[in-house]
């Protein structure tokens, strides 16, 4: 690919692109190798490569353009009940606590054994293996900081619904960092790697590796609440409403009659039919979707709002009792507050016009309101 020619772009936008966003973009379009760019209406600022961006190339691979939460993504499940039992600050509480004990944000204090299904062996280096072993073992299964979540919903019919939004924990970061080593191209600031490679193989196998990992994360912690509601609540799951989708990946697909390696960073599949959820930010609206597998889009759509603030931005201009305001309607642990601001509604685009612009791109099956919220805060003001 000549370096002075730009690829074809669609995009599905809010408003226009900030400045820096732009120039963003528009590098990515040059990089090597990019043959088609789709941008959806959650696009913003971030590390190389934006979120939002999806990518499609011929013969490499851009990690980057992954991201370093391989394979983080949304788990949606109904419960057999409606919601009404929300209505109990008593109830709320007890089931915040039985979900703080059950589901911990960084580690679990005991050892565990990796699940059968994502043995360490599967890993392409023996580094990998070693933190998988140890690390990705005690990680499984827990929440994370950031954005990641999990929710208690209503949908308009009054039935209860949790969404589970985390990722690979630390073995996606460690898995990208280790194979960014190890990339022998480098085009318009990202580092790339020929898919046919021993090298681009080997990724390949990580990456898939973190998205499994990532999915039977989710599900464990899922399993987790099951229990607390069966044994606390006599709440039962309905595991046949899962709707299971993330939006950190990359893999061959075909478009336009041609097979091309599909990366995905911040934005999930929206084949026809496909099923798949986009949460707006924390304590506002989410939406169940099916995809309308629309070509320009490289049969995508967004993962959620996406952001309006950076997070140093919003921890100057979003106050504690501004996040309380917002919040007011939905039950979490108000000592968090002040590690919530970050996250905060306002911190994020406005989820509705998010949804307007990309209503080509999907059709809403459902949509959701939230009833608690459980989160770890912020990660750069929550160490010690």
């Amino acid at each position: 690919m000549d370096h002075d020619n730009i690829c074809p772009m669609a995009s599905w936008l809010v408003e226009p692109l900030p400045q820096e966003v732009h120039r963003s973009v528009q590098r990515i379009r040059r990089a090597e190798d990019v043959c088609r760019v789709a941008l959806m209406p959650d696009a913003h600022l971030a590390e190389t490569v934006c979120v939002g961006m999806v990518i499609a190339t011929r013969e490499l691979i851009y990690p980057e353009a992954v991201g370093r939460d391989i394979g983080c993504g949304m788990a949606a499940l109904a419960w057999h009940s409606d919601d009404s039992l929300f209505d109990s600050e008593r109830f709320a509480r007890a089931l915040l606590r039985r979900i703080r004990e059950g589901i911990p944000i960084l580690k679990h204090r005991r050892h565990r054994e990796l699940p059968n299904e994502i043995p360490a062996q599967g890993l392409s280096h023996q580094r990998l293996r070693n933190a998988a072993n140890r690390d990705g073992a005690m990680q499984l299964g827990t929440l994370g900081r950031g954005n990641h979540f999990l929710e208690f919903q209503t949908d308009q019919q009054g039935r209860l619904w949790s969404l589970v939004h985390s990722g690979s924990r630390g073995m996606g970061p460690l898995i990208t960092q280790h194979h960014l080593e190890s990339c022998s191209i480098r085009s318009a600031g990202i580092r790339g790697v020929l898919a046919e490679s021993e090298e681009g193989q080997a990724y390949l196998q990580d990456a898939d590796w973190a998205r499994r990992y990532a999915r039977a994360s989710r599900l464990a912690m899922l399993r987790v609440v099951g229990e607390i509601l069966a044994t606390g609540f006599s709440i039962a799951a309905d595991w046949n409403s899962l709707i299971h989708s993330d939006h950190n990946h990359v893999q061959m697909e075909e478009h336009f009659a041609e097979r091309c390696w599909v990366h995905r960073k911040g934005a999930q599949s929206a084949r026809e039919e496909e099923s798949g959820v986009i949460p707006g930010s924390m304590g506002t609206t989410t939406y169940h979707i099916r995809g309308r597998g629309v070509a320009p889009s490289l049969m995508s759509c967004s993962h959620g709002a996406g952001r309006r603030l950076s997070r140093e931005r919003a921890r100057k201009s979003i106050r504690t009792r501004d996040l309380l305001q917002e919040m007011r309607k939905v039950h979490f642990d108000p000592s968090m507050a002040d590690r919530y601001r970050e996250e905060s509604p306002g911190a994020y685009k406005d989820i509705r016009r998010v949804m307007r612009a990309q209503k080509d791109l999907v059709r809403i099956e459902n949509t959701l309101q939230p009833r608690l919220v459980f989160k770890g805060g912020n990660i750069r003001h929550t160490r010690g």
